[in-house]
């Protein structure tokens, strides 16, 4: 079987009553991200996992489209009346793929690390069935419907179940198609019913699951202190050559003169993007879109910008905050300011608060003193998971 014929499969069609609040937990923000986005976004970078399929409520759709923007995902699938329900309706959605293996992970865990997969995925080379778990450490009192203990209950050989679970993709499949309307705490317990033995994976205490407003604070925490700041900068430059505006920032502005280059030639636009790929270590805008490549021939660098956000979100991070100064006597950029920052924190996804575009000129020195052309430069604060490549 190959190394990456795995699919993940996303459970989030649940409503989260037990979390209050305008929206499913799923869709909560921590660190600035829907939770949902955070879990997808990981199992998307995992190299091992060919592709990921999620499962949603059908009223969801339009927060699954808002959550998920730049994360080049399938369409989701809809979910069931139960949990079993809607795992067997992502399971037959993946049949036409026919994967080897599934993992089948639950949205409100987003924080699992890369390592927890693969101790997953390796044992399902010699397991049909194989979860995270964590063996039971407190002691287990049994109540007696009143609220008090009516005793102790041996803890021994007592694991807590996570996700994900992995199975044998055809194993599970036909167990979920055998065993239609059983209630299934999961679906460990459905493959149990089905005969499957089910190995036991170390889990982790930081992958929660979200239940609660205490869940969503500790996860955000987690989050937090598992992110690392990537700082990256970036400079372009572009002459002026005939034409009646120039592209900045992503606004068209009025002038005598275009900026000369194979795409738009927005500098500043090209600055950002090579600060947040510099901050990811991914290179240059040169060699994610070459100048000699004709598909970006006057290209909208909009796109340029956008490709370099869905890194940073394929890599489960976030862009805390992009700083870009324009370098030129004129077009006067001050008018244009707000219009920019609005444009720019739409191509990126973020809050215009995150976004700062500021000008300068060099007192009539150098070439942009001369108004041969424009320049710019940014520098782009990312939190990145702190194992991302």
């Amino acid at each position: 079987m190959p190394a990456t014929d795995t699919a993940a499969l996303v459970v989030a069609a649940g409503r989260g009553t037990r979390l209050p609040g305008d929206v499913p937990k799923q869709y909560r923000l921590i660190a600035g991200r829907a939770v949902i986005a955070h879990t997808l976004a990981r199992l998307a970078a995992h190299p091992r996992i060919a592709t990921v399929r999620a499962v949603i409520h059908p009223d969801d759709r339009a927060l699954w489209a808002a959550a998920t923007a730049g994360l080049d995902l399938p369409s989701p699938v809809d979910g069931g009346a139960t949990r079993q329900d809607s795992v067997r309706n992502g399971l037959e959605a993946l049949a036409a793929t026919q994967p080897g293996r599934v993992l089948i992970h639950d949205a409100v865990r987003p924080l699992f690390s890369a390592s927890l997969i693969d101790r997953v995925i390796d044992a399902l080379a010699a397991s049909s069935a194989a979860i995270a778990a964590l063996p039971v450490v407190d002691t287990l009192k049994r109540d007696d419907g009143a609220g008090h203990s009516a005793g102790t209950v041996a803890r021994d050989g007592l694991w807590r179940a996570q996700t994900p679970q992995g199975f044998r993709f055809d194993a599970i499949l036909a167990a979920h198609r055998a065993l239609a309307g059983r209630a299934m705490t999961d679906d460990a317990a459905l493959a149990e019913a089905a005969g499957l033995a089910v190995e036991l994976v170390p889990g982790e205490e930081a992958n929660l699951k979200i239940t609660t407003a205490d869940d969503l604070a500790r996860a955000e925490a987690l989050l937090a202190a598992a992110l690392e700041v990537r700082v990256g900068q970036g400079f372009d430059v572009h002459a002026f050559g005939p034409g009646d505006h120039v592209m900045l920032c992503g606004v068209k502005l009025a002038h005598g003169r275009a900026l000369v280059g194979h795409s738009d030639a927005d500098a500043g636009l090209h600055a950002a993007t090579d600060a947040i790929l510099g901050a990811l270590g991914a290179s240059d805008i040169g060699e994610h879109f070459p100048p000699s490549d004709p598909r970006w021939r006057a290209a909208d660098s909009a796109a340029f910008l956008a490709h370099a956000m869905a890194l940073v979100r394929a890599q489960g991070g976030v862009l805390a905050h992009l700083d870009v100064t324009l370098i030129c006597e004129a077009p006067k950029v001050a008018p244009h300011r707000a219009a920019m920052r609005t444009r720019l924190a739409e191509i990126l996804g973020v809050a215009v608060a995150r976004v700062s575009v500021k000008a300068t000129t060099t007192e009539g020195l150098g070439f942009t003193g001369r108004r041969e052309g424009i320049a710019a430069q940014a520098v782009a604060t990312l939190r990145v998971p702190g194992d991302a490549v």
